[in-house]
């Protein structure tokens, strides 16, 4: 089992974000910027164009409503979008309140966030979701 598919099957905890039955939305507790989102297909598929175009369409509608409360939850200018698979050998994508292309830079150093700082923008999140 990956570490995602470990997290799905809530053996490692999460700050869930939303489910359903093919998809599992989490806080990244490295984020780049308060808000940053893991959206992660329920099916153990390492790289994200070896999806189905089914799957590849239904990830990009769960993540919509995602994407637009995280818009209303955190200061930026857009939600960025980007898939790069390297750390974990399960498709997924990340969803990042931006205000520049750089804030997709994942060179960058991580945040280092406390569990209530999780917990908050976990509930910021999901306040703007419904």
């Amino acid at each position: 089992m990956t570490l995602f598919s470990k997290i799905i099957a809530g053996e490692i905890p999460s700050y869930k974000i939303a489910e359903n039955d093919r998809f599992f939305a989490f806080l990244d507790i490295f984020p780049l910027r308060e808000g940053h989102v893991l959206v992660v297909p329920k099916t153990e598929t390492d790289k994200f164009f070896d999806l189905s175009e089914n799957y590849l369409s239904e990830m990009l509608v769960f993540a919509q409503p995602i994407a637009k409360a995280i818009e209303k939850s955190f200061p930026c200018n857009r939600c960025g979008i980007s898939v790069i698979g390297l750390e974990v050998p399960h498709a997924h994508m990340h969803l990042v309140p931006i205000d520049s292309a750089d804030d997709l830079n994942f060179t960058r150093p991580k945040l280092k966030m406390s569990s209530e700082g999780l917990k908050s923008a976990q509930d910021k999140i999901l306040a703007a979701m419904r």
